[in-house]
């Protein structure tokens, strides 16, 4: 086969054949194929768009680019949770340990940055000491001994994925629904989890800017899910402000550790892992409906079994926080560039994606492979949408590192020109805007007349 009749193939609006596309993977991995072509084929893809069935195709080649883990029956339920993105996303960080506590066995495959969003693998390794290269053996036990193991994607597991998504993200050519759900699910799916849930972000701050295009790809991932024998439920939420309060690695961990430890509230972040927990007992049949696995979730948090797990799961990968709270003295060391308002009012809306490239401009992300990443830089978002300010009050906080060329003014101005503002009161916008797929799965139980359907296949 020729990768140039591919895009032209493509680029003319017809559809890839799952040989052609198995056989472009193979070939990626091999080195076989120029970059470059592969480039022009992810533009073509980007303009074109994939159907359904280039999607299932391609996320068929990224699995079987490499291992599939299975695992035995003495590690217990076996879940898995993504994001498709958010700012300030630090979900992952809070939800593994509490489904862990929950009694559910978490072995998660994680990414590094992309585009304007936060990655948790770059969150994590801004614990000192914290290890995200495990083999399986380390899997093994963290899954026995803390119930959770949250790890950078190898380079035996889906590498056809890991090729194509540091070239999408160098290409600017992330934002394509069937290239994020083969990605998303390839990984889900070779790390062997038998229920998923997904993040579906939709808003000014995510990859989907509106609810169409997040129920879209909802559908097609829980469409895979069914069709490769998982169940698969997702979770549509607002991303048009950041989740929680920081953005930025360090600070996204020391929220998530002030909230367990009670130094802070982060309701809308406790709401979204509440929900996405309670989906997923809902799928193992863990809990009869949504509400039943929500108050499941809250007494783990309640009784404090989520901050044992929490600093449990950190210590057996190698971190430490002690070290990560000294650590946090170097923020003093750090620019601190507060905006005050001039004038009482309301935060109308803000341009997450903005803030997200901001940030990235900082040094919190990546726009190359091998770009330094600078785990203090970030964000403290004081004031949100809906919030009511009055004259001088700190509506934001950057942390800006010391070397950074602009002055405090000009990224002072660069964040106010990431909010908009109103004199009348405004709403706050609801967290999470619908769950797809879930109705599904409780139909056909409700049809077979039994509450235990089994392990998918």
């Amino acid at each position: 086969m020729d990768v140039l009749q591919l895009i032209r193939q493509k680029r003319a609006g017809q559809e890839l054949t799952e040989e052609q596309i198995s056989w472009l993977v193979k070939a990626a991995v091999e080195g076989t194929v120029p970059q470059y072509q592969l480039s022009a084929l992810l533009m073509a893809l980007c303009y074109e768009h994939l159907t359904y069935s280039e999607t299932r195709a391609l996320t068929m080649a990224f699995v079987a680019s490499g291992e599939r883990l299975r695992w035995p029956p003495s590690v217990g339920t076996i879940v898995d949770k993504h994001s498709t993105g958010g700012v300030g996303d630090k979900t992952s960080l809070l939800l593994a340990p509490w489904l862990a506590a929950a009694g559910l066995s978490v072995p998660k495959m994680s990414g590094r940055g992309l585009g304007h969003t936060g990655g948790t693998i770059d969150k994590l390794e801004s614990i000192p000491g914290f290890q995200v290269n495990l083999g399986r053996a380390d899997m093994d036990r963290l899954l026995t001994e803390v119930g959770c193991a949250v790890v950078a994607q190898s380079t035996t597991m889906v590498p056809a994925d890991k090729l194509f998504y540091q070239l999408r993200n160098d290409t600017d050519t992330v934002n394509e629904d069937g290239l994020i759900a083969a990605s998303v699910m390839g990984k889900k799916l070779a790390a062997g989890a038998h229920y998923i849930v997904l993040d579906v972000k939709c808003g000014s701050g995510a990859f989907f800017k509106d609810i169409e295009r997040a129920r879209n790809f909802a559908q097609i991932a829980v469409r895979l899910g069914h069709d490769f024998g998982r169940r698969v439920a997702c979770v549509i939420t607002n991303m048009d402000q950041p989740l929680g309060t920081a953005v930025g690695n360090t600070l996204e961990v020391k929220e998530v550790l002030d909230l367990l430890e009670g130094r802070s509230q982060q309701p809308d972040l406790i709401e979204l892992c509440v929900t996405l927990g309670a989906v997923l007992l809902v799928l193992t049949e863990g809990a009869t409906n949504v509400e039943a696995g929500r108050e499941i979730m809250l007494e783990q948090l309640e009784y404090g079994m989520v901050l044992e797990r929490f600093k449990n799961w950190v210590a057996a990968q190698g971190g430490d926080l002690e070290a990560f709270r000294r650590d946090l003295g170097r923020l003093d060391g750090y620019r601190k560039v507060e905006v005050r308002a001039v004038r009482r009012g309301y935060v109308a809306a803000m341009q997450v994606e903005a803030l997200g490239e901001l940030l990235r401009s900082m040094g919190a992300g990546r726009y190359v492979e091998g770009d330094v990443i600078y785990p203090l830089t970030g964000l403290l978002a004081q004031k949100k949408v809906g919030s009511e300010f009055a004259e001088g009050e700190v509506l934001a906080t950057l942390y800006a590192r010391p070397d950074d060329p602009r002055s405090d003014q000009e990224l002072g101005m660069a964040l106010m020109r990431c909010y908009s503002f109103s004199e009348s009161p405004v709403q706050r916008p609801e967290l999470i805007h619908e769950i797809v797929g879930l109705e599904d799965y409780l139909q056909i139980a409700w049809q077979q007349g039994t509450a235990r359907l089994g392990p998918p296949a």
